[in-house]
């Protein structure tokens, strides 16, 4: 029953007692024959009533109690747990209907929300602890090389040129790494408030495919690794892409290709291969590879296939989920298939732009 039924009811009986009292009294009266009730016939009367209403009070009591208010301090007890971060408390639904099964329910689906809310709080405090602790840790490696390099420049130990030329390099290439983490740091700050700021161009895949392959190709031969290049798009195929988020893309799957490279001959390939209305991209390294039980969770926020081993090669663990934010802002998705030992292949899909025939406005019939 539910509590507006259980509150009637008691308010119906509370009003028919005094008149059931009434109509006793004025049937006694009527018994009786005389003016007056008997002493005795009254007060055994009186008593029988007195003693008829603490029962009906004990049972009403009882009654609206159970129905009611052993209930709201069930619901208050919860809603002290809550307030003292304590979401595991739950209240049996399925013990009681009406509106304070509803109110049950509803306090059920708070807990719920807000235990989630609060897993996924304490889930993000942690990883970005990690994420400091990762990005203070590959700081002081670039930081303490620059300190060294600089302090033998000043203390002569770089006596010749030749020897200041690649001091002065090495610190120049740690000042590009730092630059890149911090870098990453800011991108990472614009993704978790999703204020990454795209302009979108209509741009040539090929062109656009040339250009990237000339810069990175200096870089990757530097570091004895191959750049194979191959383009089956029809010429002219175009996409809408911001180019410089775009070209993050790229940059991050080559760097994190060239990071686990175990090679002593890298190689990676680059292709582009046409997918009817879309564009396909494969880039392909015969890197280390990635295990099966891995490969799933790589596009997750500071997700890396094994932190203690490799914490040596650096990075936050965040690069390939903002790849994974930026395909997916372009309206694309991505993918990675990988063999322990072989390598890793990223497959990402955007589709193309094709541009819709104007019609005359004068040939059009009206």
């Amino acid at each position: 029953m539910n509590l507006k039924k259980r509150l009637t009811i008691t308010y119906v009986i509370l009003l028919l007692i005094p008149i059931f009292i009434a109509i006793v009294g004025f049937v006694l009266v009527l018994v009786s024959g005389s003016d007056f009730v008997p002493r005795p016939l009254f007060m055994e009367v009186f008593i029988a009533l007195i003693a008829a209403l603490l029962i009906m009070a004990l049972i009403l009591t009882t009654w609206t109690n159970k129905g009611v208010f052993a209930h709201i301090r069930k619901l208050n007890e919860a809603m002290d747990c809550i307030t003292k971060g304590n979401f595991d408390y739950v209240l049996p639904t399925d013990e009681c209907s009406g509106e304070i099964g509803e109110l049950f329910k509803s306090y059920e689906d708070m807990r719920l929300r807000l235990k989630e809310s609060s897993e996924d709080t304490l889930h993000n405090e942690q990883k970005n602890r990690e994420l400091i602790s990762n990005i203070t840790h590959d700081l002081k490696t670039p930081i303490t090389a620059i300190k060294g390099y600089v302090e033998g420049i000043m203390d002569g130990v770089a006596d010749t040129d030749e020897k200041k030329e690649k001091y002065v390099k090495t610190i120049y290439n740690k000042a590009i790494e730092m630059d890149r983490l911090i870098n990453e740091l800011t991108y990472y700050s614009g993704i978790d408030s999703n204020r990454i700021p795209y302009t979108f161009h209509r741009i040539d895949v090929s062109d656009f495919f040339n250009d990237c392959v000339e810069e990175v190709g200096m870089d990757l031969e530097n570091k004895n690794i191959e750049l194979n290049y191959s383009n089956l798009l029809e010429p002219g195929t175009r996409i809408i892409a911001d180019p410089e988020q775009f070209k993050k893309v790229i940059n991050n799957i080559i760097g994190n290709s060239v990071k686990y490279m175990d090679k002593e001959h890298g190689v990676i390939d680059i292709r582009l291969l046409d997918a009817v209305d879309s564009i396909r991209v494969e880039i392909e390294d015969n890197g280390k590879g990635i295990s099966a039980k891995d490969i799933g969770n790589i596009f997750e926020r500071f997700y890396r296939t094994d932190a203690s081993r490799n914490s040596s090669k650096g990075g936050s663990g965040i690069g390939l989920s903002i790849v994974k934010k930026i395909v997916e802002d372009h309206g694309g998705y991505i993918w990675a298939t990988s063999k322990e030992g072989e390598g890793t292949c990223m497959h990402f899909v955007l589709r193309k732009y094709i541009e819709q025939p104007k019609q005359d406005h004068d040939e059009v019939e009206v």
